[in-house]
């Protein structure tokens, strides 16, 4: 994806997110993907909200939509978003590749370019370059987000994506291309 369909994807998340995404680039984005949405409260960038789909059952413009209202209202682990909130609010958007399972995680995951799925646990690739962790504290908590025991990716299955990601550098601000696959 380009810079400009990615500001388009995040403007789209940012209008979904207080509801005026309908007429907003309705016959783009029709390829099913998988998306994440991404909410970071600035200047801090603390977390504020994430989720999203990763398989492709959405068109991405759906998955856009569903993944923004959810990391906005929905996320278990915040409090909804207000108004005034989204004032101070960076949104992201991280379009996924197909998920794909691979064999010696140790040598097979790339830190910066893969994301990870352990269990039913998925960190995006920007967690562990924004935590500085090394391939294997990469997996351990990956397991630790499914609730696994750490070590749980020795003996089963793991599997990697990539994603391009699309972010405003301040809220409601120019949008950069972070990441690419």
């Amino acid at each position: 994806m380009n810079l400009e369909e990615g500001k388009k994807l995040v403007k789209l998340a940012r209008l979904s997110i207080n509801s005026e995404e309908s007429s907003y680039i309705k016959n783009e984005f029709n390829e099913k993907r998988g998306v994440f949405v991404t909410l970071h409260q600035y200047p801090n960038m603390d977390l504020r909200g994430c989720i999203g789909f990763v398989e492709p059952i959405f068109s991405l413009r759906e998955a856009v939509i569903r993944a923004a209202k959810a990391s906005a209202f929905s996320d278990p682990r915040f409090i909804p978003v207000d108004e005034k909130e989204m004032k101070s609010i960076v949104v992201e958007v991280s379009v996924l590749t197909n998920p794909k399972k691979i064999e010696d995680p140790l040598n097979n995951i790339k830190i910066g370019k893969d994301g990870l799925i352990v269990g039913n646990g998925l960190l995006l690739p920007q967690v562990c370059v924004e935590q500085k962790w090394g391939v294997k504290t990469f997996l351990e908590h990956t397991c630790y987000k499914s609730g696994l025991d750490k070590n749980y990716w020795k003996d089963n299955d793991v599997y990697k994506f990539q994603a391009e990601i699309f972010s405003e550098i301040e809220p409601n601000g120019e949008v950069e291309k972070c990441i690419t696959s």
